[in-house]
């Protein structure tokens, strides 16, 4: 079971690794390639290997430094993407809903909505005076009050905690209430 949610709740690596091996088979049969129709006593398709080693040996003579450094930054912005994605814990925008019997992972986004019904109706607003935005350690609810009505922000920040404590979210995320100084007219 822990498995699966793993599974559910953290992104794949697969298509790093599979760009990774496609980049290093292309450079290893262009190589092979090259190498075979030198020893036929072919001319290169492209560059022959022997000039191409002596060309990296001697690298900054005769070439631009322009293209030197486009070259470094391209080589720079590849390896940091495959650190990066090798480092980083690659989490999805999902949480767990702890149940005895099955596995429930529920998207984010459906628990934004829901956390922005139960402060709308706390804060007696309209649905678009409430924008939630939920992340892996914390809830943020913005709150728009109509102009003129008293909010009672502790009502709403009770409101979502129920909400909270009812969904049995793993890991449980922190709420924050954010209410704004200026009011919807009308709403």
């Amino acid at each position: 079971m822990e498995q699966i949610l793993k599974r559910e709740t953290h992104s794949s690596r697969a298509t790093a690794s599979i760009i990774a091996a496609v980049l290093v088979i292309a450079l290893c049969v262009y190589a092979l390639l090259e190498t075979a129709v030198r020893a036929v006593g072919q001319p290169p398709w492209l560059v022959d290997p022997q000039t191409a080693a002596e060309k990296v040996v001697a690298l900054p003579d005769g070439v631009p430094p322009l293209l030197l450094g486009v070259v470094g930054a391209v080589l720079v912005m590849a390896g940091l993407f495959f650190f990066l994605n090798a480092v980083l814990p690659g989490r999805r925008a999902r949480h767990v809903l702890l149940d005895r019997r099955a596995a429930v992972v529920v998207d984010d986004e459906v628990i934004a909505s829901a956390l922005a019904r139960r402060a709308r109706l706390a804060a007696n607003v309209s649905q678009e005076q409430v924008m939630v935005t939920v992340s892996r350690q914390q809830v943020e609810v913005n709150v728009r009050p109509t102009s003129g009505v008293p909010l009672s922000r502790s009502a709403v920040l009770t409101a979502v905690q129920d909400e909270l404590r009812e969904m049995g979210l793993t890991p449980t995320p922190e709420a924050r209430i954010n209410v704004t100084s200026t009011g919807v007219v009308g709403a």
